[in-house]
């Protein structure tokens, strides 16, 4: 237990801190960045903003599995199906396109805000799933998810922000009932893209800076919708051939 939680302290202070430095502009380094050609700007403010959950998480699970095995990876349980999952949600914001103030073509910049949120919400999924989710498997679920919650809102220190108390409590609520629903696609497939196609729909439904309103609640929900539907489809089909391949062996 002592060793597990300074794992975890290890891992969140490594993505507090290199995180936030980027995410709170610490160090002003976007005034220079918006130097280079947009698209490059966009995916290299992603990049940073996650690098610290991916720095933190793969240092913890470096450390974990000198402990024992972990089962949770990039694929999971399948390649094929981890991939048609992130290219669902692609196929569709590049149709849609996303206004923008870049003056980019739409459907350009709908095709990267989209990967570059993919990659960002693979990075973070690499840390409150892929370790963090191993690390407290062992738990009962309504203290790992409760515990995972805490920390995954405690990481975007918005109580550090102008946001009311109510605006935290409930940021946290979220935290903490997200933490359970992608907790549960992660345990059913062990496969990281999976879950960061859940988080992904959060990211547009409320908080990505790089859609923001570019486009309308219309077509937020026609991604959600369709998204989701055959994420579900996809993941009952891969639950039974996963039980399938049980029953075998």
């Amino acid at each position: 237990m002592e060793k597990r939680w300074k794992r975890i302290l290890l891992f969140l202070v490594i993505a507090i801190t290199i995180s936030n430095i980027f995410r709170f502009d610490v160090f002003d380094l976007k005034a220079n960045l918006e130097e280079i050609p947009s698209w490059i700007y966009i995916l290299t403010t992603i990049i940073l903003e996650g690098s610290g959950v991916l720095i933190g998480a793969l240092i913890a699970l470096f450390l974990l599995k000198k402990k024992r095995i972990t089962k949770i990876s990039l694929f999971g349980t399948s390649k094929s199906k981890s991939l048609v999952m992130i290219i669902i949600p692609t196929i569709i914001l590049t149709i849609i396109g996303v206004d923008n103030e870049f003056e980019l073509n739409p459907h350009l910049y709908g095709f990267i805000s989209i990967i570059g949120t993919l990659l960002y919400c693979v990075m973070e999924e690499y840390g409150w799933r892929g370790y963090l989710q191993e690390e407290l498997k062992t738990i009962k679920p309504w203290k790992k998810y409760l515990t995972i919650g805490f920390l995954w809102y405690f990481w975007h220190l918005t109580f550090l922000t102008e946001a009311t108390i109510g605006d935290n409590l409930f940021f946290l609520a979220m935290m903490i009932f997200g933490s359970w629903g992608i907790g549960q696609v992660v345990e059913s497939t062990k496969s990281i893209l999976a879950s960061a196609c859940f988080h992904l729909i959060i990211q547009i439904m409320m908080f990505n800076a790089l859609i923001k309103n570019g486009i309308d609640m219309t077509e937020k929900l026609i991604i959600l919708v369709v998204s989701v539907v055959l994420w579900f489809m996809i993941i009952k089909k891969w639950e039974k051939e996963e039980l399938v391949k049980k029953v075998r062996n």
